[in-house]
């Protein structure tokens, strides 16, 4: 699905269902250098199980033309544009890593427009060492095999995919190699930038969901603890033995986790 958003195209996938706004509606919401395909398993069972499916691309990221928004909030502000372009009143957001932050400062900032709030692998503050900034910046290759060798587990870098052949490290790094230059740095310095982690949580009133991964580098258990104190009566699940790019490594325990949510 294409949408015009403030003169823009901005490409969701809607697995492979027309978005009625009569049903609840979802928006997925992606991580740094990633796009809609990272949510291909959740996305569609939503579609086909009475959901409204939106599993955006991110300015500048996949399908959707720039510029790529360069703040957290940005990305809040947007999100109910997207809304608005589907002619959605309301919808529960599920965001990973960036995506997370972003869903986060959107329930906080735009109550009316966020029914419920998932966040995958989240951290707040959700740090970026300076030698991965500097990569990024450099369009470094090196940038993406840190990033991917940080977020799958050790279990999961060789095999263990669910789906045989395929190869989770490398799938990863070749998603980020589609990006245009300079995406990712921008993402990470928006991710290391944001301070208003606990204070959004502390406004958010919808109902929450976090799902850490218990093997998570890139987004470390304990950098979620201050958030899900902050989450009035917010409900955790952690995933053993998975690192930061849950929805690879374990795309059904992810799904499972969100169907019992939303």
């Amino acid at each position: 699905m294409r949408l015009d958003v403030g003169g823009s195209e901005v490409y969701a996938y809607t697995g492979t269902r027309p978005v009625d706004p009569a049903k609840p509606a979802v928006v997925f919401v992606h991580g740094a250098a990633n796009d809609h395909s990272v949510w291909l398993l959740q996305s569609r069972y939503f579609a086909h199980h009475g959901k409204g499916v939106l599993a955006v691309d991110l300015p500048g990221h996949g399908r959707s033309v720039g510029p790529v928004l360069g703040s957290v909030d940005a990305i809040a502000d947007w999100l109910p544009r997207v809304l608005d372009a589907a002619g959605l009143a309301q919808a529960a957001l599920v965001g990973h890593s960036l995506g997370a932050l972003a869903v986060l400062a959107c329930a906080a900032r735009h109550p009316a427009r966020v029914a419920k709030v998932a966040l995958l692998g989240p951290a707040v503050p959700m740090e970026v060492s300076e030698a991965l900034l500097d990569a990024a910046k450099a369009n470094d290759h090196v940038a993406y095999e840190l990033i991917n060798g940080w977020s799958t587990s050790a279990g999961k870098q060789l095999g263990g995919n669910t789906v045989p052949g395929m190869w989770l490290l490398g799938s990863a790094i070749r998603l980020m190699e589609r990006t245009a230059p300079g995406v990712l740095h921008t993402d990470l310095v928006a991710c290391n930038a944001w301070t208003g982690g606990l204070e959004a949580a502390a406004a958010v009133r919808c109902p929450s969901l976090v799902v850490i991964g218990a093997r998570d580098i890139m987004a470390p258990p304990r950098a979620a603890k201050g958030l899900v104190e902050a989450l009035a009566g917010a409900r955790v699940v952690t995933l053993p033995d998975t690192g930061h790019a849950m929805m690879a490594e374990q795309p059904d325990a992810v799904l499972d986790a969100l169907r019992g949510f939303l």
